[in-house]
């Protein structure tokens, strides 16, 4: 199944890399004017520029944040996006990579989250399941937060590499929250936990009798999961903006990971102050990121050659040298 959103054309294709963590601490000049940047929120967790927010990272730089609500998935999260309801955006690597083929202007700002041996998307059934492997999976349901996004492109992946069909599991869409208890209840063979719910995995394995089949590092390898993604006019608009965005959220994304468990406590504030559960906070295992949330060419690689395998992506339309984001040379055509 190909998600395209079509409501943008594309002129440039650019992608998120990041400035190394020795300069993450240095500010650009104050904006003249404030700058306002809507987003939707993930239940249970955070982004980036959220714990940037927190921090104050932003104090004084012209930048204000406006939480509009929850995106489902990411692909909700891009076509609000180009819809024009929200400035930035987060979504799978290959729900963005997808959504710029298809037509949409957007720019990959930074890598919001990554995969390793320690931050992992994984696959769980319950204990006395008869599912031992990928290949147990054809023919079973699995609950993932949505469709066309990361866990989605996950299972495609592991049945193509297990040599079997990429439909041959019925993906079933079930909000964060309620996955342990659809789990649980037998409404489906298996819950697939995404690296950014962490908070709701931790519950699930607490609770215990479950155990895990396969995680996203398995099929994948180490890579980043996702991208925050902000419109080409936005960019353009407001380059100091965009440039000092990026900047602060990689040097929170840093923070985060040299310094976890103060990370948890400003998660758990922030969630409180949604309304949401602040004891999740205990099992945040951290965005995943690499030193200095940077990006690598494999980051983006890896997905362009799956969709032209799958025939979704034109062989050579887009690499990853096209997709990186250079804040100099942005600036330079503004």
């Amino acid at each position: 199944m190909t998600f395209r959103f079509r409501t943008l054309s594309i002129s440039t294709l650019v992608a998120g890399s990041l400035f190394a963590a020795g300069l993450a601490g240095t500010a650009f000049a104050q904006s003249p004017e404030t700058v306002k940047i809507r987003y939707l929120s993930s239940q249970g967790s955070i982004s980036p520029h959220e714990l940037a927010n927190e921090l104050g990272y932003f104090n004084g730089l012209g930048i204000e944040f406006e939480n509009v609500g929850y995106a489902q998935g990411g692909p909700a999260s891009l076509f609000a996006l180009a819809a024009g309801s929200v400035d930035l955006g987060s979504a799978a690597t290959s729900a963005v990579v997808n959504s710029i083929a298809g037509g949409n202007d957007f720019i990959a700002a930074y890598p919001s989250n990554g995969i390793n041996d320690k931050v992992q998307s994984v696959f769980y059934v319950l204990e006395d399941s008869p599912i031992k492997t990928v290949a147990d999976i054809a023919g079973k349901s699995i609950a993932v937060n949505t469709l066309g996004a990361h866990l989605d492109y996950t299972v495609r992946e592991a049945l193509h590499q297990a040599k079997l069909p990429q439909n041959a599991a019925n993906l079933v869409v079930v909000p964060g929250p309620q996955l342990e208890q659809t789990l649980r209840s037998g409404q489906v063979d298996i819950a697939a936990l995404g690296y950014w719910q962490a908070t709701f995995e931790g519950l699930l394995k607490e609770h215990g009798g479950v155990r895990a089949i396969f995680d996203d590092t398995d099929v994948l390898g180490e890579i980043a999961g996702g991208f925050v993604v902000l419109r080409r006019d936005f960019v353009k608009a407001h380059p100091d903006a965009a440039r000092n965005f990026v900047e602060q959220s990689t040097r929170a994304a840093e923070w985060s990971r040299q310094n976890p468990d103060e990370a948890r406590k400003v998660l758990a504030s922030i969630l409180s102050k949604r309304g949401e559960n602040a004891e999740l906070a205990k099992y945040w295992t951290g965005f995943g990121l690499r030193e200095g949330a940077q990006a690598v060419p494999r980051d983006l690689d890896f997905w362009i050659a799956v969709l032209e395998r799958e025939g979704s992506l034109p062989k050579g339309k887009l690499k990853a040298a096209d997709l990186l984001f250079q804040p100099n040379a942005e600036a330079k055509s503004n």
